[in-house]
């Protein structure tokens, strides 16, 4: 089992294990004995203070190991797996922890196909890099490297022509968008991206400090854009995450389109063009009830995989589906991208209503989603939850009531201290009665 890599790549406190400089060197090493002879990595990251020093001792030890290493700078997670991919890299890597707060970083790997690694790979990965910690011995490195790494800033307006290549023809049509960077990696890349698309567009929260990303903003936060676009009057608005590979979207009225509602609109549109493989997509254990029941009626099978976007595109690859994605705005279009990228989903649902001729509240308007919640119980361990009679005598009971009529998840945060409990329902009552069941008797035994 792995033990640094959760479900998307390394990620914890920046400065404490495995984040600290010595675990860091370490992973640039083990990452170059890896790769091959004379590997090449290029490196990019979001806007967190902690980025800095922890691509510079990455680099360090990607050096230690033999790698010669090319940073992008500041800019987008599925940025880097373009550009591994594109200019032959041996790796891409990623100083990021997406949608956690600030204090917290992350590194992420992909192989020089553009597709993360396997979980196999990263199991691999950790043996060699506990093997270069023990070469090091444990007094190593107390500091990160402060070496600033050089950066090419033709990386970024070759992915950002990369995208306006990806979608032709894309417009505005003379409509007013909003667009929250969340302080982030998008912030390097949207306003430039979104300029010359003829129409009007507010960008917002696009002033990184360092510990502003996520900060009340951007997909953690989905309300804010929805609010600007009732605000302005504006036709949409697009919402990223700090490293931008996933997207959320608020409509002409100021509601909030989550990743379900665009798998919808982007599913409809490629089964009316025939290019909807198999009629059938590839979504989550954590989509709704509703997005299943709209696909069924329009002739659209889904599938389920756990949640991860990685793992939403093995079962992709497994089934020929040439759509998926997840309800937190992961959207995978494996013709275009090897990743989910938030910008390239924002430009492709555009063009749907750039061609369709109606708004984004207009394509969406039969789905009609179950009651559904998410309620986040902050842990001290994840413990199997089979150790705990409490608590799965209430999951049983609760599954035993919504049989036929809800849904039941209980799953532990890959990312994060955190056990999530969702629970969908016809009854809103029933709903909200279970959730709260479990959580607190979750709380109880694993709580902080």
């Amino acid at each position: 089992m792995r033990k640094m890599f959760g479900t998307d790549g390394i990620r914890a406190v920046a400065g404490a294990p495995p984040l600290d400089a010595r675990t860091v060197f370490a992973v640039g090493k083990a990452l170059a004995h890896s790769l091959g002879a004379e590997p090449r990595v290029v490196m990019g990251m979001d806007t967190r203070e902690s980025g800095p020093w922890i691509a510079a001792t990455l680099a360090e030890g990607l050096r230690a190991g033999g790698a010669e290493v090319e940073s992008a700078g500041v800019i987008t997670t599925p940025a880097i797996a373009f550009l591994a991919r594109k200019h032959g890299f041996s790796a891409g890597v990623v100083i990021s922890a997406s949608h956690n707060p600030w204090r917290d970083n992350g590194i992420k790997i992909f192989g020089g196909d553009g597709y993360k690694l396997a979980d196999a790979v990263e199991l691999a990965m950790e043996g060699e890099i506990e093997k270069v910690l023990a070469e090091q011995g444990p007094g190593s490195r107390a500091q990160g490297s402060e070496d600033a790494l050089p950066v090419n800033e033709a990386y970024r307006a070759e992915y950002v022509q990369w995208l306006l290549e990806a979608v032709p023809g894309i417009s505005l049509d003379n409509r007013s968008v909003v667009i929250d960077c969340a302080n982030g990696a998008a912030s390097a890349v949207a306003p430039e991206l979104f300029a010359g698309l003829k129409g009007t567009v507010e960008v917002t929260h696009a002033s990184p400090n360092g510990r502003n990303i996520n900060d009340h903003c951007g997909a953690m936060h989905p309300e804010i854009v929805a609010g600007e676009v009732k605000r302005l009057g504006a036709s949409m608005g697009f919402t990223f995450d700090g490293d931008a590979d996933r997207a959320l979207f608020a409509d002409e009225h100021g509601n909030v389109v989550n990743g379900d509602a665009v798998m919808l609109v982007c599913a409809r549109d490629l089964q009316a063009r025939g290019l909807l493989a198999g009629d059938t997509v590839v979504a989550t254990t954590m989509s709704n009830m509703g997005l299943e029941a709209a696909f069924k009626r329009s002739g659209i099978a889904m599938l389920r995989a756990p949640v991860g976007d990685k793992y939403v595109l093995e079962e992709m690859k497994k089934s020929g589906a040439s759509l998926g994605g997840e309800q937190s705005g992961h959207i995978l279009f494996p013709a275009k991208s090897t990743t989910g990228d938030g910008l390239l989903t924002a430009l492709l649902v555009l063009d749907v209503v750039h061609r369709s001729g109606k708004t984004l509240g207009e394509l969406i308007a039969d789905l009609k989603n179950f009651p559904q919640v998410i309620l986040n119980v902050k842990v001290r361990e994840k413990k199997p939850l089979e150790h705990f009679p409490a608590v799965i005598e209430l999951i049983a009971a609760a599954e035993e009531e919504l049989r036929d009529s809800g849904r039941v998840v209980i799953r532990y945060s890959g990312t994060e201290a955190l056990a999530r409990v969702m629970i969908e329902a016809e009854s809103e009552e029933a709903m909200t009665r279970h959730a709260e069941a479990i959580s607190g008797a979750i709380r109880a035994e694993l709580g902080v």
